[in-house]
């Protein structure tokens, strides 16, 4: 089981987070906060939780099924199952099977909304790796198809898609813009000679002031959301006072230093969760 545990990436739990939190942002702030949760938010909760594990697993089997001769060319990845023959393509598409299976199973227990919503996933989590090979903006594209779950955790309680909820999602790109530029850091060497293009590799230098900008959207984008759901003055603050942890990161990251980077981009799992008290106790 190992060598599956491992192309899920099981080891590594900061992307199950990661794409886990925004759906909890979307059914916390959809259910009103934590004191409006009854028992189908709560299921919810629970429902996204697997199901992110899930989805997590499966789009990192696309992604090495996609990438395993360029993954044997860079450093970081080149020990991946499938890039270091550990399993062979068979192997991880009966796993690839499994998961979407299990997926599916979850999915049809939300309503109509919700299930169209993550139908229309679908083909963005399958696109995603080749868009490293034709695009400087993979990490956008990361942040369109990863924030998918504050649609659908908006739309799981609701039923619809209020403008709150694309605000939320809007944040949510902007958000991983930030973090995945900062991820990207520690391969840009080998990037550059794999031919694989980044953010971090068109930014170069100016990476920084991107990835400050891309905070700054988040922050906003967060901060209009709280308030046109109807949370008020203390729900932006509590937003704000969460956001000071995007400030922490930019005072610290060290863009040359790849150990620096790893620390950074894994700390967005507390932003993370900053954010979903923000919106719970607003």
């Amino acid at each position: 089981m190992h060598p599956y545990a491992t192309l899920a990436r099981l080891d590594r739990p900061i992307g199950i987070w990661l794409l886990l939190l925004p759906g909890w942002w979307g059914i916390v702030l959809a259910s009103g906060g934590l004191f409006h949760m009854g028992l189908k938010s709560w299921t919810l909760i629970v429902l996204f939780g697997i199901g992110a594990i899930i989805m997590r697993a499966a789009g990192c089997v696309i992604n090495d099924l996609w990438d395993r001769d360029l993954d044997k060319q860079v450093e970081r990845t080149k020990s991946r199952p499938l890039a270091a023959g550990t399993l062979n393509e068979k192997q991880a598409m009966v796993f690839l099977a499994g998961l979407l299976t299990v997926g599916l199973l979850i999915l049809l227990t939300m309503n109509w909304t919700t299930i169209i919503l993550g139908v229309l996933s679908i083909p963005l989590i399958v696109a995603y790796p080749y868009m490293k090979r034709i695009t400087w903006w993979p990490q956008a594209f990361l942040g369109i198809t990863f924030n998918f779950g504050a649609l659908m955790g908006y739309s799981a309680v609701t039923g619809t898609l209020g403008f709150s909820a694309l605000l939320l999602y809007a944040a949510g790109i902007c958000w991983t813009l930030g973090y995945d530029t900062i991820y990207a850091h520690q391969d840009r060497e080998d990037d550059a000679i794999a031919g694989i293009k980044s953010t971090a590799r068109l930014f170069g230098e100016d990476s920084p002031r991107w990835v400050k900008g891309f905070y700054d959207l988040c922050a906003g984008f967060l901060v209009f959301a709280v308030l046109l759901q109807g949370s008020g003055l203390w729900g932006a603050i509590a937003i704000l006072m969460a956001c000071s942890h995007l400030l922490w990161q930019m005072t610290e990251w060290q863009p040359q230093e790849p150990a620096s980077s790893l620390l950074i981009f894994r700390a967005n799992r507390d932003f993370g969760l900053l954010v979903l008290l923000a919106v719970a106790f607003s």
